[in-house]
């Protein structure tokens, strides 16, 4: 489980302080535990100078005090969590700097002497250093995964006060690192929740079919304490099965359960078990599909049969409000728009998407490539933005380990070979396997090249492309790079050995624009549909193609597009509009998924 490392200065380095925080590793299915939600209106202050690290938080008193205070929370900006900042208040459309949240919370429920109190954090984007009754307890980086800490000793009945001083500033050694195409969105942008669980509880499992046997299911449990000779029941009541584990001196069990009754999880009939995992103090359960996931040449196998990735990248981000997804209602809406277009695949770019989506796409037979957000301009080679990368991959696997609907991890996109980049990459590919050899590891490419000699495009001396199981590319030829020869007899020879899913393609585009249409300057539909059909036509000369996915689903915002015929600020390639309208490509792309 990962480990989160503490500082109080804004500034320091999480990898760089030694010093352990009082927090808590993961609990897997935090959704499926009790807890009370500590959403809602929370009070702000915005600190682009940081001053509120100077103590300021060990003054808060209780709310209908009349103490005076030149800084405090009373009577200012509030903003709704989870959400971002950004969108939220005009002064913030730009703002990347610290935001402190604060807000005072009664314990609902009175606490039993055998629970623990567990603060969790479904994600805050991008570095939170978190307080709580005037002590610091704890911070984490990284803008996309969860992260929590045992309160159990800090909290009150009543008037318990926690603050968070959140901060979004790009980092030089930051992942991602300070240029990337989309919107860098602050704030505590997902659910806060605290959780009651057993002072000894399930902490984390993971269910997969077993890829060297794939008639059983592989079990991993952790409890909370290295304790040995625990018994844990694994059952699933639909089809009766069940086995009893035992745990080893470090408080973890490993077993095998039958899987020759079980319908497998796949795309047409995503099947899920509820799943029952019980200890001597705690019992959890959790809904869970079981499918096999390979190669085989250049083909990908689910479940013993070839599947072609019918597919389309998705940011996270509701476009007509401009704004961060963050509920099961902004995920219904950008999963059912895909599925209407006929796809089977999702791209998730470029980081870890909330548990709404992932899980929603699940039940909706999804299948999906999920990746952490190295991309592009990455300080390869500096210790902490290396251990920062593996920190972000163990808690992208840790969370979403036991969805079936994930078949891919990526470890990059769009990154260009050298000594450092390579080192990194391997490794957390590497680190990758170590965890979860049940999935197919990938990463996007964009240095394929067109090589006249042999008159096709080819990609050589890269061994991140040659260590992948599944290589991505992203091309956007007819748009960033010209037509070399006619579509239909534009060839490629990329690592023909293995499957290559072309990741990213298309073009831009404003809704409703049909001037000049054979014009790429002109940012018409006519145009983008007929990049997408050229690009249809070339796919056809791909011998190892297991897959596309168009870039992107809908426009999204970007603050390096500022083209008066863009529409300023926002990144055009989306197959639907910013406000839901349906582009000519979006037709194209659905014709030829239909057949």
């Amino acid at each position: 489980m990962a480990i989160f490392l503490g500082f109080i200065s804004p500034t320091e380095c999480l990898s760089e302080n030694k010093s352990e925080t009082n927090g808590t590793s993961n609990i897997i299915n935090a959704y499926g535990r009790e807890y009370q939600s500590l959403n809602g209106e929370w009070n702000i202050i915005i600190d682009p100078n940081d001053r509120g690290y100077n103590d300021f938080w060990k003054n808060q008193k209780p709310r209908n005090n009349n103490e005076f205070r030149e800084y405090s929370f009373d009577d200012g900006y509030r903003l709704n969590v989870p959400g971002d900042f950004n969108s939220q208040m005009p002064e913030l459309k730009y703002y990347e700097g610290t935001v402190w949240y604060g807000r005072y919370f009664d314990i609902e429920e009175p606490q039993r002497t055998d629970d623990k109190r567990i603060l969790y954090f479904a994600g805050v984007s991008n570095v939170a250093n978190v307080y709580l009754n005037g002590e610091y307890i704890g911070s984490h980086e990284g803008g996309f995964t969860p992260f929590s800490f045992d309160v159990t000793d800090r909290l009150k009945p009543s008037e318990n006060f926690i603050a968070v001083a959140v901060n979004n500033k790009r980092k030089a050694d930051g992942i991602p690192s300070m240029n990337f195409d989309w919107w860098n969105y602050g704030g505590i942008t997902r659910d806060v929740m605290l959780l009651s669980v057993p002072k000894k509880h399930i902490v984390d499992y993971f269910l997969r079919l077993n890829p060297n046997n794939p008639s059983l299911i592989t079990i991993d449990v952790e409890i909370s304490e290295p304790i040995e000779g625990e018994q844990i029941e694994v059952s699933i009541p639909e089809i009766g099965a069940n086995v009893k584990l035992v745990t080893n001196t470090m408080g973890k069990a490993t077993g095998l359960l039958n899987a020759k009754k079980f319908k497998r999880w796949e795309s047409g009939n995503p099947k899920l078990y509820e799943v029952f995992l019980k200890s001597r103090n705690d019992t959890v359960s959790e809904k869970i599909g079981f499918r096999t996931i390979e190669t085989k040449g250049n083909k990908i196998i689910m479940n013993g049969v070839p599947i072609f990735l019918k597919g389309v990248n998705l940011h996270e981000e509701i476009p007509q409000r401009k704004g961060r997804a963050f509920t099961d209602a902004d995920a219904a809406m950008l999963l059912h728009e895909a599925k209407e277009m006929g796809v089977n695949f999702i791209r998730l770019a470029h980081y870890p998407h909330n548990e709404h989506i992932i899980r929603m796409a699940e039940q909706m037979g999804l299948v999906l490539w999920e990746e952490i957000p190295i991309w592009q301009n990455i300080d390869f080679g500096n210790p902490k933005t290396d251990s920062l990368a593996s920190n972000m991959m163990s808690e992208m696997i840790e969370r979403d380990k036991n969805r079936a609907s994930i078949i891919m991890w990526s470890v990059a996109n769009e990154t260009w070979p050298s000594e450092a980049r390579d080192k990194s990459l391997l490794g957390l590919i590497e680190l990758t396997r170590e965890m979860d050899n049940s999935r197919l590891v990938t990463a996007a490419f964009n240095n394929p090249y067109y090589d006249r000699e042999s008159n096709c495009f080819v990609l050589k001396n890269d061994p991140v492309a040659e260590a992948v199981d599944v290589i991505g590319v992203n091309k956007y030829i007819g748009w960033y790079e010209d037509w070399y020869q006619s579509p239909d007899s534009l060839k490629w020879k990329v690592l023909d050995e293995k499957p290559l899913i072309f990741s990213e393609f298309g073009g831009e585009a404003l809704y409703g624009n049909h001037e000049n249409p054979d014009a790429k300057w002109s940012w018409s539909e006519e145009y983008q549909s007929q990049l997408y059909r050229d690009n249809l036509k070339m796919f056809e000369n791909i011998s190892n193609l297991a897959g596309v996915a168009p870039w992107v689903m809908f426009d999204f915002r970007s603050p390096t597009r500022f083209s008066p015929q863009q529409g300023f600020e926002f990144n055009r390639k989306g197959l639907v509009s910013d406000r839901g309208e349906r582009k000519q490509a979006w037709y194209v792309m659905k014709n030829y998924y239909s057949h």
